[in-house]
């Protein structure tokens, strides 16, 4: 949870700073962004393999399994987008007045 609160903060603070036009500090925060996500997505592959239940085991392993998998696809995806949005900041795709690509990512 600690993990996705802090992600939630740090794009929240890029998504300012591209507002603001602070391309280097916007790219700082983007870049924290991308690797909370890579670390929550290690974090969960890791309670994976360390639960005592699997998929088949129950109606819990089962609601388990396919709620969190969903959850951590999703941020995958996210993470992916967030990836994408790096490399046009990099690229000085999103100014002041025209960032909707990133708006849609996050």
């Amino acid at each position: 949870t600690a993990v996705l609160l802090s992600s939630g903060a740090t794009i929240t603070w890029s998504h300012h700073t591209i507002t603001a036009g602070n391309k280097k500090e916007a790219t700082r925060a983007l870049l924290i962004t991308i690797i909370l996500g890579m670390y929550f997505t290690g974090l969960q592959l890791s309670e994976y393999k360390d639960t005592a239940f699997t998929i088949s085991d129950s109606v819990y392993g089962s609601l388990f399994f396919v709620a969190t998998g969903f959850h951590g696809l999703h941020v995958i995806i996210g993470t992916s987008f967030l990836l994408a949005c790096l490399v046009r900041l990099a690229r000085s795709h999103f100014t002041i007045t025209h960032h909707f690509g990133f708006e849609a990512a996050i």
